[in-house]
């Protein structure tokens, strides 16, 4: 565990003081998600069951960002249960399965709005019903106060512009291409907005399409994206994703097509991707690489929150949480890699060694 804190607390203080004044801005507007505050005097004294709603569990980074929330909220002496359902891409199970935890009891609900709008009925009448409602990282439509109590999220717009400082500093010219997720996705729009703003302060970058590249972030569709691009442009330099997933399919697609892999930026890498990338750069063909991460424990934020809200406790934590770097190229900061852990496994977690090993052997 010591090794692990060591390589976050490394990688927090090199991307803070050589990356980005950009970054540093952040924290004033967005607290970075290693700022971990403390729940204990947000806890209060009435009894709570703690439920998490998931539109789609089952991978490794779901799985983690279940433990995380139920890590933070066991330490409060007056949790009597945590709930947790998973709908997998079933939107209508997503709502029942809000409305089965309200019968339950549930009273403090974290929820991953992976549906959107089309959850707001469901987190309203539990709303209604005297459940305090927390959708968490993505933005929602709605009313806070009637259809959930606040919604916390990343700071996706800002992670855009971040990304776009990233490849001005240094691909400095070229072409860019920008991989989101599924269409209409509007967490990927707003990363796509902030990075399109970013990308104009620097004329010698140009922004290939006009819209975020559909991927459905899925390694299948991200690869055939990306192939098509490769098809259409005769030269692409970078090449920013919304996710970890999809930037690993990038990887591979440019190493089919035979053709030097272009700077990436990311958001959310995992286990097989920095493998990857530590890999390429011990036999000397790595490609410019920086990731975002640390989002499975913006879900902490989200669980202080939602318990403040329902025991009536004091909470001044920012409403939006900004992953750190994990990697970067261009500082020399080098991701973790595990060959022996999940493929899609986080190492940037705030949880403990063996709490996550625990999470991989699920």
């Amino acid at each position: 565990m010591k090794n692990l804190l060591k390589h976050s607390a490394r990688i927090l203080s090199v991307g803070l003081l050589a990356g980005s004044t950009s970054i540093a801005a952040l924290a004033e507007e967005s607290v970075l998600v290693t700022k971990q505050g403390d729940i204990a005097p947000m806890c209060g004294t009435k009894p709570m069951v703690v439920g998490l709603s998931d539109g789609y569990g089952g991978e490794t980074w779901r799985k983690t960002a279940v433990a995380e929330l139920k890590d933070e909220v066991s330490r409060c002496k007056n949790l009597k249960r945590f709930m947790y359902t998973n709908a997998n891409g079933d939107q209508q199970k997503a709502n029942s399965d809000i409305n089965s935890m309200v019968a339950q009891g549930v009273n403090v609900l974290v929820v991953f709005p992976d549906f959107g709008a089309a959850q707001i009925p469901a987190m309203r009448a539990a709303t209604k019903a005297g459940v305090t409602v927390v959708p968490y990282l993505a933005k929602v439509p709605g009313n806070p106060g009637k259809d959930y109590a606040v919604n916390v999220t990343e700071d996706v717009y800002r992670m855009g512009t971040v990304w776009a400082d990233w490849f001005g500093k240094n691909v400095k010219k070229g072409n860019v291409v920008f991989l989101g997720g599924a269409p209409g996705a509007l967490s990927s729009q707003i990363f796509f907005d902030g990075f399109r703003t970013g990308i104009a302060k620097y004329p010698d970058l140009k922004l290939l399409e006009n819209n975020f590249v559909v991927t459905n972030w899925t390694p299948v569709d991200a690869q055939k994206a990306v192939a098509g691009l490769i098809a259409k442009y005769p030269k692409i330099d970078g090449v920013a994703t919304d996710y970890g997933v999809t930037a690993l399919a990038a990887v591979k697609a440019f190493q089919q097509a035979h053709l030097p892999v272009p700077a990436i930026a990311t958001n959310a890498s995992n286990n097989e991707l920095n493998c990857k990338y530590l890999s390429l750069k011990k036999a000397g063909t790595s490609f410019p690489y920086f990731s975002l991460d640390g989002t499975t424990s913006v879900i902490r934020f989200a669980g202080r929150r939602a318990v403040a809200t329902y025991q009536g406790t004091p909470n001044s934590e920012p409403m939006m949480a900004f992953p750190f770097p994990y990697a970067d190229s261009a500082t020399g900061v080098d991701p973790k890699c595990d060959p022996s852990a999940p493929p899609d496994a986080d190492f940037s977690s705030a949880l403990s060694v063996e709490k996550l090993k625990a999470v991989f052997e699920q």
